[in-house]
């Protein structure tokens, strides 16, 4: 099997978002740290070099493929913010109708900033993604 090429790192979470150059950016950066730590209980790391991650989880497919993922995440990319705050699932599409401006892959969610959305709706949908994940997949606390 392949060798996962995204994992934490070491890197400097506020070193990464002080040196984005978007003012917006930074400040929609620091407003979902803010709210991805209060969802998870876990601290900011950086996970690959753009990915933001919050706690920590090991999924296995029955396909055989398996690796370790944050519990939320987000990617201030250039084009919009990159939300991993979604399992995918049916159950949470019920939620995404009040969230606001965005768009919508399998389970990343895209916004260009945090002013186009509804933060309460947003919070409900990544507790849900944590209750799901640690349901169903092993939770590795880092805390």
């Amino acid at each position: 099997m392949a060798k996962l090429k995204t994992h934490y790192t070491s890197e400097d979470v506020l070193t990464y978002i002080n040196n984005l150059e978007n003012e917006q950016k930074k400040k929609d950066s620091f407003k979902l740290i803010e709210l991805m730590e209060k969802t998870t209980g876990e601290k900011a790391r950086m996970f690959g070099p753009t990915i933001i991650g919050f706690g920590q989880y090991h999924y296995k497919y029955a396909t055989g493929h398996e690796g370790d993922a944050p519990l939320l995440g987000f990617s201030p990319r250039k084009a919009a913010f990159s939300l991993y705050v979604t399992t995918g699932c049916d159950d949470q599409k019920q939620f995404l109708d009040g969230l606001g401006k965005y768009k919508m892959a399998k389970a990343c969610i895209y916004i260009k900033k945090l002013d186009d959305i509804n933060l309460e709706v947003l919070e409900t949908v990544m507790k849900e993604s944590v209750d799901f994940i640690s349901n169903k997949y092993i939770r590795i606390i880092t805390n």
